[in-house]
């Protein structure tokens, strides 16, 4: 069966590791074909949109895309691409995973951490206004569906991948109401799935929790800003962003990317590293059902890491984009 999938390149360094993660699928043996379509600043440029409808009706029609980083501007200028895609699309779990990998540097063993995150409320949402000229005002969202199809979600996960744990990440202590309901709900949908541990944290002692004894977490379920925050975390946990891969998915489609952002410094200089996105495709592949792609590609990574040789400088070599990618198809072959 082909697989027809948007493929958004993105801004800064996103074309670059776009381009070899694209290099890397198509060596994979999985039957895809791909529709590339525009999004963010280059977008903008040459469209007049950051987001064009015929991009968001692309992956409605697809069901599934791959997707660069996209340059957001900070305090000025557009709001996020990536936030206008969930919510266009629906897309309410931002899915990242953090595991250790060989010869990736980091201070931890035995990670192994899924993170689901509400993606379509919380202070995300987009309310927020001026009180006149000397304050503004942002207002948090969580509604009991949202709350319950995003712990519903990683239930379902845990279950079908035998994780034995999951928690909830909240500061109900203080927002008894916002994040009061979503704990709650989190508890209700817990009795769904008696065979699983559920439990809470409040955030900050999650925080702390997770640099103490990251190794004792298996799903964690969060409302979107917290999500977002505690998702560099995690990345930092087990060797960086730059192999941080991420999903965000609704009931009728879904979009895979890294966590990390464009690195516009960073552009065409055949850089930076493009695993994030490489496990991103993966999560993709996954997702489709090309498991025997996948398993291919995943050993390939494997067997380049342990090697050593083709790392870029982040992980410690020397080593560009396009290498990486050469790397890991020559693994294939």
């Amino acid at each position: 069966m082909k697989h027809v999938v948007t493929l958004i390149p993105g801004d800064g360094t996103g074309p670059e590791i776009i381009d070899a993660t694209k290099r890397v699928l198509d060596a994979s043996g999985a039957n895809l074909e791909w529709e590339v379509m525009p999004a963010g600043k280059a977008s903008l440029e040459k469209y007049g949109n950051v987001l064009p409808d015929e991009t968001l009706e692309s992956i409605r029609r697809n069901k599934v895309a791959l997707k660069g980083p996209i340059t957001t501007p900070v305090g000025t200028g557009f709001r996020s691409v990536n936030v206008a895609i969930r919510k266009n699309l629906d897309l309410y779990a931002n899915v990242r995973t953090f595991k250790n990998l060989p010869n990736v540097p980091s201070r931890y063993e035995d990670v192994d951490i899924v993170m689901f995150r509400e993606a379509t409320e919380d202070l995300y949402a987009g309310i927020e206004h001026m009180v006149g000229d000397y304050a503004a005002e942002s207002i948090k969202i969580i509604t009991r569906k949202g709350s319950e199809r995003i712990a519903r979600r990683a239930f379902e996960y845990a279950q079908k991948n035998g994780r034995k744990r999951v928690t909830v990440g909240h500061k109900a202590n203080i927002m008894k109401y916002s994040d009061g309901l979503f704990m709650k709900t989190f508890f209700e949908v817990a009795k769904d799935f008696p065979e699983i541990n559920a439990d809470d944290r409040i955030i900050d002692n999650l925080s702390m929790q997770l640099v103490q004894k990251p190794e004792e977490y298996e799903v964690i379920v969060l409302p979107n800003l917290y999500g977002d925050i505690l998702s560099d975390l995690c990345a930092g946990l087990v060797g960086g962003l730059g192999v941080a891969p991420g999903a965000n998915i609704g009931d009728e489609a879904a979009v895979f990317e890294p966590i990390h952002g464009s690195a516009p410094k960073y552009a065409g200089l055949n850089k930076v590293n493009p695993l994030a996105t490489i496990l991103s495709g993966l999560m993709m592949l996954e997702h489709i059902g090309e498991k025997e792609a996948y398993d291919r590609v995943y050993k390939a990574i494997l067997d380049v890491l342990a090697e050593g040789k083709s790392l870029t400088y982040d992980l410690g070599g020397s080593a560009g984009t396009s290498d990486v990618a050469d790397a890991i198809i020559d693994k294939m072959s």
